[in-house]
């Protein structure tokens, strides 16, 4: 890069037509995220799928973890373009199945599919990221993005509500469909403008570890799926809770699971605000349309807070640059988090209003504004172009499995608990909170950029007496 083009704006020449295409497609799956969120009550009663409820959440998570180590491994070996062109495909598919889903099973289906290409999509936009635009623009374009869920907060839960309201929840999916393919075209020029070039020693396919991807998906739908065994559910999610942390240690720079400083716990608190966060949200709606008989378009109105709050401390944090350190963000994004879910728990727990679950939320949003983006340019600054795919995968994998594991279990803990299921939940998810203010601290070491292990590595260091 020039200097002239190192300094440039994220959205001036040669970067404009990228970020406007890379923020659409955030801006899409952000709506679908949201959307899904407010519509998903209606679903499970058009469809009688309650017990499928946490699946339709949970389930695209773990198939995304499968998505991005695929993706990472596969821009590693020969860049960002063809994972982001074949997620994207995925990523409509899903959309179609679910959008023209008859069943709960199906519905469930859509969401799978949709969940692997959304995950491969996102490791394929960090490490574009990463190729196209120089580090000096990487908090940019992190705000950028975490600046792209504005819009779909403002119109997004209130749209989706309306439009399940009055004509059916089916066009909340196929909606999307005709919006994607303009925002992959933006990005092509981009992909094209890349170095091509193979490198002098190409990374080698990784098979195993997308075979622990598998078994982590695997795990994690049996998880969600084990209340439905009578008699053995109880043994059935522990096995597939250990598999759970068996399967993704490989997927991990190593001590991620020991909370080892530097990036082993950057990627680590990822995944807990993930599960801390969205195993909560994902119940919000729900406890405001069952107890206190809110519409499905004001419910969803509820997330709008939550979202406006992560996109504007995401600015702050933006404008602030090195006046607030990277370590000082994520503590004190945790903590918010932590504060946030008490505020449910204790609405749930104690009949209070609803507005003090809504306003706490906006504490969540604004703690996730502070931590995403500096946890990602933490991520980034600690790789090497060598595994810049592993590293943005396994911080995507932590992000999705940690709310994948979240979501299975709070799906648990709100069937097993039929009085006061709700406070159940989130007491879970303030456990989980708690522990992610506990590591948080931990980030700040600097240490050398994590080396992706080899399949043959990786398997040979798997032992459950051995943690990483």
């Amino acid at each position: 890069m020039t200097s002239d083009t190192s300094t440039a704006g994220i959205l001036r020449r040669p970067y404009l037509l990228a970020t406007v295409g890379a923020c659409a497609l955030v801006f899409l799956s952000a709506f679908e995220s949201l959307a899904v969120t407010t519509i998903m009550p209606i679903v499970s009663r058009d469809l009688d799928g309650a017990s499928l409820y946490a699946l339709a959440f949970a389930g695209p998570l773990a198939t995304g973890v499968m998505g991005m180590v695929a993706a990472g491994n596969w821009s590693d070996r020969r860049g960002p373009a063809a994972p982001l062109y074949s997620s994207v495909a995925l990523f409509v598919a899903g959309l179609l199945i679910a959008g023209t889903a008859g069943t709960m099973e199906i519905l469930v289906l859509g969401r799978l599919v949709q969940g692997l290409g959304g995950g491969a999509m996102t490791v394929a936009l960090y490490v574009l990221v990463a190729r196209v635009y120089p580090p000096a623009l990487h908090p940019k374009i992190f705000a950028a993005f975490a600046a792209s869920w504005v819009v779909p907060s403002l119109v997004g839960p209130f749209a989706a509500g309306v439009v399940a309201q009055l004509s059916s929840w089916h066009w909340v999916f196929l909606g999307v469909v005709g919006l994607v393919v303009p925002a992959l075209l933006m990005v092509v020029p981009a992909v094209r403008g890349m170095d091509s070039e193979p490198a002098a020693e190409p990374v080698p396919w990784a098979f195993g570890r997308m075979g622990w991807a598998a078994l982590a998906a695997v795990a994690v739908l049996g998880l969600n799926l084990s209340a439905e065994v009578p008699g053995f559910g109880g043994v059935i999610a522990v096995v597939a809770l250990v598999l759970a942390l068996v399967a993704v240690r490989p997927l991990v720079p190593r001590g991620t699971l020991t909370a080892r400083r530097g990036l082993p716990s950057v990627i680590l608190v990822r995944g807990l605000a993930s599960a801390a966060f969205f195993g909560a949200e994902v119940y919000l709606p729900y406890l405001l349309t069952e107890r206190y008989a809110f519409t499905p378009t004001f419910a969803g109105l509820t997330l709008t807070g939550a979202a406006l709050a992560w996109a504007g401390a995401s600015a702050i944090q933006r404008k602030l640059g090195a006046r607030l350190a990277d370590d000082l963000a994520v503590k004190i994004g945790a903590a918010l988090v932590l504060i946030a879910v008490i505020s449910t728990l204790v609405t749930a727990a104690f009949a209070l209003p609803a507005a003090v679950a809504i306003a706490g939320w906006i504490l969540a949003g604004g703690g996730m504004g502070l931590m995403y983006p500096r946890l990602s340019v933490m991520t980034l600054a600690l790789s090497t172009e060598e595994n810049q795919g592993f590293n943005s995968a396994a911080m995507s994998i932590s992000d999705s499995l940690g709310g994948a594991l979240s979501l299975a279990a709070t799906g648990l803990v709100f069937a097993a608990f039929t009085a006061g299921p709700f406070a159940a939940v989130f007491a879970l998810t303030a456990v989980i909170a708690v522990v992610g203010v506990v590591i948080a601290p931990r980030v700040a070491a600097h240490v050398a950029a994590s080396e992706a292990p080899s399949d043959s590595s990786a398997e040979q260091e798997l032992s459950l007496t051995q943690p990483k």
